[in-house]
């Protein structure tokens, strides 16, 4: 047998792949649902994703799995409006003249940011279109020393602060500038005429987690499955998993896990020294909006990271006319007040941050609030990053028959993706098939 350790998106591409190969595995999900971080809510229309989701025009991976699943007629490409809400007021980021308007950067502030986010090095005077070509040479640097080597103060303190401290809290300055970099190019293709363009599949992500679970078939694809360990001598040679109560061990030859490093240690001893974030975050279900936009970023103080109004973003008739509002925040370990919350107590303390924010917003229109939580959404992209991913094959670290396809491999760098999981999850398989032959 040849199992896959992990529901989620990478173990479902890597069973498809095995089977493209022509390979029979069994995937093992913990959970009673397939999806990791990408499974559902249900909603008075289609269902929305319990933590938000959509696709950059660089994920062309996922998309050519939509294409061979035949879902592809259904991945929407919509144009995502950004603001940043800054001393009580909105202010739209999509557009040229939009930009040109943000008033908390000089012009010679917004000239170096527009280069970076361009790619073109314009220190000394003379440009450069190849600096930042080679991520990895970028790893060891800090960010904010870069940021202020090739932009300026004000673009590090009106611009990227806020947003670092939103995303890594008090990890911000540990992160490298490979990340930033990487991020840009990664959500770099943006019109100046009317923002950036951003996919999502009409009736959710669901979608494509459905094909994928269809091609590999239901009967291979085990839930509620909980993989207590994993046996191995020179090679692997068995998986234990309980299962309604019930532990049984399964004879295998390969074994390729996709889940947090951290199990991968607990059933193997394979140490990862990647740190982690947690995230909370609500699906907010009202009657009316409270903006325009769909991603508002915070510079102010406020109680979550990030506002993302799905339905500014796609339509509220796909949800019975339910406007659908995502409040969420990075934790960085779970002694945070904000981790230890009861349900009761985050929706009042987040709601009272919309009203804060929004004077004009009723709490009266919310008719649901619901939560997911996750210790371990995403890495913190440290100096160093790539000296601790994992790797995909583990035969001479661990066991032959060994490998992994879990959020610290290569393929989530330099920064995290659906496409970059479908990536992980097919090079695990692709070095299966390969050790097989």
């Amino acid at each position: 047998m040849i199992a896959v350790v992990g529901g989620g998106v990478a173990g479902l591409a890597a069973a498809y792949r095995l089977q493209q190969a022509g390979y029979e595995p069994t995937v093992f999900e913990a959970s009673d649902s397939v999806g990791g971080l990408a499974a559902t809510y249900e909603t008075a229309g289609d269902p929305i994703e319990a933590y938000y989701h959509h696709l950059s025009a660089t994920e062309e991976t996922i998309v050519e799995l939509a294409e061979e699943l035949g879902v592809a007629d259904r991945l929407e490409w919509r144009w995502g409006h950004d603001s940043y809400y800054v001393e009580g007021v909105v202010h739209p980021l999509n557009t040229a003249w939009e930009i040109a308007a943000y008033p908390y950067l000089s012009f010679y502030d917004k000239f170096r940011l527009g280069m970076l986010t361009l790619g073109i090095d314009v220190r000394g005077g003379l440009p450069s279109f190849d600096t930042y070509d080679d991520l990895e040479s970028f790893e060891h640097v800090p960010i904010k020393e870069f940021l202020l080597d090739h932009t300026t103060q004000g673009v590090y303190d009106y611009f990227f602060e806020p947003l670092l401290r939103a995303k890594f809290g008090s990890r911000a300055e540990d992160v490298s500038a490979a990340w930033l970099l990487g991020r840009i190019k990664f959500r770099g293709e943006r019109d100046l005429t009317k923002g950036e363009k951003l996919g999502y599949f009409e009736g959710s992500f669901a979608v494509l987690l459905d094909a994928l679970v269809e091609e590999v078939g239901r009967e291979n694809v085990v839930t509620g499955a909980r993989v207590q360990d994993i046996g191995f001598g020179e090679s692997v040679e068995s998986l234990t998993v309980e299962r309604d109560g019930d532990v049984t061990e399964h004879a295998v030859e390969d074994a390729v896990v996709t889940t947090m490093p951290h199990l991968l240690e607990r059933w193997t001893g394979y140490a990862c020294d990647i740190d982690f974030q947690g995230s909370v975050c609500a699906v907010v279900t009202m009657e009316e909006a409270v903006t325009d936009t769909y991603w508002l970023n915070i510079a102010d103080e406020a109680p979550f990271g990030a506002l993302i109004e799905h339905t500014n973003f796609v339509p509220p008739e796909r949800y019975g006319g339910d406007h659908l509002l995502y409040c969420a925040s990075y934790v960085q370990n779970t002694d945070e007040p904000l981790w230890n919350m009861d349900d009761d107590e985050l929706e009042e303390h987040w709601l009272s941050g919309v009203e804060e924010m929004f004077p004009e917003f009723s709490r009266d229109a919310v008719t649901d609030f619901r939560v997911s939580r996750n210790p371990r959404t995403a890495p913190i992209y440290e100096r160093g990053y790539l000296d601790m991913v994992v790797p995909y094959d583990l035969g001479d670290e661990v066991a032959d028959g060994l490998y992994y396809a879990g959020m610290a491999s290569r393929a989530q760098y330099p920064e995290r993706s659906l496409n970059g999981g479908i990536v992980a999850g097919y090079e695990a398989a692709d070095l299966v098939a390969e050790n097989r032959r």
